[in-house]
Formats: C-alpha cells, structure tokens, sequence
C-alpha cells in the first residue's frame, strides 16, 4: 500500500518546527541492568527550532541544510528517517518521502536536536499520510526512537522519568536563556560512562533520581533568582571531565553577570540563565568576546512542542 492510498493524505509537503530543549534539573540514577539509567530531568523546550519538510518521494530520502549540516547523519540512523520507517511499518506503507531538515539547533549540542528531529518527522509523516494517530500512539512510537523525543513532541515543561521517556507536564513561567556552542560535539553515551566511571572511582552510592520540590516550585513561579539557586546536571561532571575547557565558558558566563551557568544535558553546548532580555544581550555579547565558545544563541523558555508549520 502506497502513502498516496491513505484517505485524507496531503497532497504536496508538510512542514513542522520542533523545539530544542535545556533541562534544568537532571538527576541521574546508576546504570540499569539494560545500560540505560532512571532519571529526573525537568525539561523545558526553548525557542530555537528545527524545521522538517516531508514530501512524497520515490524512496526515503533525508537532505539537511543550516549550521553543521555536514555533521548531521543522512542516512537510515537518522532518527527523522526512522521515525519515518516505525509509523510507515506499524500501517503497512512504503515510508517513500524525502525528509528536509533546516537546521538551527545545535548539533551534537545536548539540546535534544536530533531527537526533535525525529519528532518533527513522526508528526509530519502522520499529517502527510492522513494517518490521525492518537498522542499515545505518537508517544509509543517516540519511546521507541529515543530518551528524548516524547519531550520533543510535546515541548513546553515537564518532568521525565523512567529513562526520560515518561512525562507528566509541569507548570512554568518564562525564562531567559543564552546558549554557548561549543566547537565539536560530545557522544551522549561517552559522557554516560564517564559518568558511569567516575562514580565507580569515587565509590559512592547513587541516590535514586527524584525531582527538586524547591526547583519545581521555582519554575512553576517564574522566579529566576529562585531556579538559578536550584539548576542541577548530575552530567556536569563528566561532560567537563572529557572537555575540562568547558569550565572557562561557564565562569565567562558568570562573569557576565548570568544568575546560573550549566552544561546543557550531556552537552559540549552550555545553558545560562539571565534575568531579563536585557541581561541576555549583555550575556552573549560578553560570551562571544570571550574566545571560549563558537557561537552564542538567545532564547526563552517553555516552546511549544512539534508544531505544523
């Protein structure tokens, strides 16, 4: 059965935008008899996007186009390609589209780029193909492709537990981000073990990973004085211990007067919190100055999830 089959499919492309993401607070458990391990990671999706055009095609294609293109997978490891071959393979369609991302999240960053990817790609192909799959069913699919990625869809805050994957929604007010990119990326699964590795080294025990009353209070008022004394990433640690030079752009960051500097999910990018767009200005200026990061990007705080564009 052909994607053309579908009663109510589009005829032509469909666009969606998704969201980057910072988390705020990611507490991280020991590592699971699977490898993977719980966590309490309070997201919130930020307002830097990606866009992804699916169109009707002869065979899955993916194109990709924007900052660090050429660093972005084209072929079937992309999860906006396999977001594209689990919803065709689950209604019995040919997954033929070609897949366009415009790419302005950074890549390999720790914001979830990837993962939004494959979101955007889940919700156009469903819009393309006239499927009218349920939030569930999208949801399923997205466990399946990645930690991430049921955050990407939905966007906004909220609270992942599990290994990220299962998601009650938070109530937020508005932040005021900068973001310093970094040159290169660092592997997820790299700052894991290390993580993973230091822990042993240290020879401590690992608390079980639970949400920060204080910082879930904090973020529920829109206070950023209270969630810049609350913002934790049990990550921080082994990202700097495989980029020690990451230290200097969060004490640049400081040094500029942001109220809280971390390293965003497994990083290499790194998150600042400023009070006001004011401040934001006056952040990245002083960051792009410092010779310590690639670029800077500003943002706020919560984005909506994947979008049709």
């Amino acid at each position: 059965m052909s994607a053309g089959a579908v009663t109510g499919a589009v005829t032509g492309a469909v666009t969606v935008r998704v969201p980057a993401k910072v988390n705020v607070q990611l507490a991280v458990g020991a590592a699971r008899p699977d490898g993977f391990h719980d966590l309490a990671n309070v997201f919130l999706a930020v307002s830097l996007y990606d866009e992804v055009t699916v169109t009707p095609a002869d065979a899955l294609t993916v194109t990709c186009s924007g900052p660090d293109a050429d660093q972005v997978p084209l072929d079937r490891t992309n999860l906006a390609a396999r977001a594209a071959e689990l919803l065709a393979a689950r209604h019995g369609l040919d997954p033929a589209v070609h897949i366009h991302i415009a790419k302005n999240i950074p890549v390999a960053g720790g914001m979830a780029g990837g993962s939004a990817d494959g979101a955007g790609a889940l919700l156009a192909c469903d819009l393309l193909w006239g499927l009218e799959s349920t939030p569930a069913e999208l949801l399923e699919i997205c466990a399946e492709l990645g930690s991430d990625v049921p955050f990407s869809l939905v966007g906004g805050a909220a609270l992942g537990t599990g290994r990220g994957e299962q998601l009650a929604p938070l109530e937020s007010g508005i932040f005021h981000w900068v973001f310093a990119v970094a040159d290169g990326g660092l592997s997820t699964p790299a700052v894991f073990r290390e993580f993973d590795r230091l822990a042993a080294e240290a020879g401590t025990d690992i608390p079980v990973p639970e949400a920060s009353p204080r910082l879930l209070a904090a973020l529920a008022a829109g206070d950023p004085d209270a969630l810049a004394a609350t913002v934790v990433n049990d990550l921080q640690g082994a990202a700097l211990s495989l980029r020690p030079q990451l230290g200097r752009t969060l004490d640049a960051g400081l040094g500029a007067g942001a109220l809280a500097a971390l390293v965003s999910g497994s990083g290499p990018t790194t998150a600042f919190l400023v009070r006001d767009p004011e401040s934001a200005a006056k952040v990245a200026e002083a960051l792009a100055a410092s010779g310590t990061c690639r670029t800077t990007r500003v943002a706020t705080s919560p984005a909506p999830g994947a979008t049709r564009h």
